[in-house]
């Protein structure tokens, strides 16, 4: 007889046996594992990615519309212009002066993160090379003693063109700030040396020393009489020619004014010398009879000198903008920053070209009258 065959219909097969999982259910687990740490490698790849961005810089400077502050008004409670010891007249309107927001350079550096914002999600924003705006080998700290030295010296210059407009008499002495190295002059002139006379010609303000030396060959040495220690000395000073074939002595000059009457401007936190020419239309609307504005919102920008002229400032095309969103009607722009005012112009803003302080007060009764045509305008 042959042996029983045994009886495995109870038997559990070896891919069912108890304890074992199925070959479809580990296949499963083993694919949701693998999609679990697919997207997890990945997350960590993004945020070391994000990481990275916001870590590695861009050299570039980001620039985009600042606020405008109105100097006929108050920062922080205090009066941007503040004026003691001379009598003041009410004023009206506002008179803005614009900033730019601007990021680059050792104290704000652009992180990859914020150029990919500026360059495709930004419309306001203008990128250009950092070596434009920051010079190489310059520290932040440095930067910031400039901005603040520069908006000092902006303030001390608006008060006194401002003053002198006005019919205010405003004794200076000019003195020898500094002497480069290398200059031509050598040693015959020295810091706090006050100059009294250049080839003849009497010193009495910036503008005589300029005009003295415009008589002068460059590279020809002339007589300068100065007040050194309190006595007066005379010396013969070598010049050599600028880049503008201008003659030079290679001394930086320190005005030293006489004030007639006591000015604080209080700008907040903000440098340069780009807001000259409204601080000085500012000083000159509150110590002057009327409201020089007629009620009408004006902005502007642009530098000043003791002559009363207008310099070029950086980004004047946001300015603009920063002006408009601030609901101004007017913008005072300097006639040697024309070329990036045109085609920059906001809708609803009239863009006046000035040059000089003087040009910018005679626009003036027009704008108050709420005209918006026949002014000097920046063309192509």
């Amino acid at each position: 007889m042959s042996a029983p065959t045994p009886d495995r219909s109870h038997d559990p097969s070896p891919e069912h046996a108890e304890g074992q999982p199925s070959a479809q259910s580990t296949a499963g687990r083993r694919g949701l594992s693998f999609r679990n740490v697919l997207l997890i490698a990945v997350t960590v790849l993004v945020v070391i990615a994000i990481a990275l961005m916001s870590i590695i810089k861009v050299p570039v400077v980001i620039l985009r519309p600042g606020p405008a502050t109105d100097t006929l008004g108050k920062v922080d409670g205090k009066d941007v212009i503040a004026i003691q010891g001379a009598k003041t007249y009410p004023t009206s309107g506002s008179l803005d002066f614009t900033t730019v927001s601007l990021a680059g350079g050792p104290n704000y550096p652009v992180s990859v993160i914020e150029y990919l914002q500026a360059k495709f999600l930004d419309k306001n924003a203008q990128i250009e090379p950092e070596e434009a705006w920051f010079p190489k080998d310059v520290s932040g700290d440095q930067i910031k003693q400039k901005n603040a030295a520069d908006m000092t010296d902006s303030q001390e210059t608006a008060e006194v063109v401002a003053m002198r407009s006005a019919g205010f008499t405003v004794p200076q002495k000019v003195l020898v700030g500094m002497i480069a190295e290398g200059a031509p002059v050598g040693k015959a002139l020295v810091v706090k040396d006050q100059l009294l006379s250049i080839a003849g010609k009497k010193v009495t303000d910036l503008a005589s020393v300029h005009a003295a030396m415009d008589g002068v060959k460059p590279g020809s040495s002339v007589p300068v009489q100065v007040l050194r220690g309190g006595k007066t000395v005379s010396v013969s000073a070598k010049t050599a020619a600028a880049q503008n074939g201008r003659a030079v002595f290679g001394i930086g000059l320190d005005p030293e004014y006489t004030m007639p009457f006591e000015v604080k401007v209080n700008a907040g936190n903000v440098g340069g010398p780009s807001a000259g020419m409204m601080f000085t239309l500012a000083i000159y609307d509150k110590i002057t009879p009327g409201a020089m504005t007629g009620g009408k919102k004006i902005a502007g920008t642009g530098t000043i000198n003791e002559m009363g002229e207008v310099g070029p400032i950086g980004g004047v095309r946001h300015k603009m903008v920063g002006a408009k969103d601030a609901g101004v009607g007017y913008f005072l722009a300097p006639a040697s920053d024309c070329d990036e005012v045109v085609g920059h112009e906001p809708d609803g803003v009239t863009v006046i070209k000035v040059a000089s302080l003087k040009e910018a007060l005679a626009v003036m009764p027009k704008i108050a009258k709420g005209e918006t045509t026949g002014f000097p305008a920046c063309t192509k």
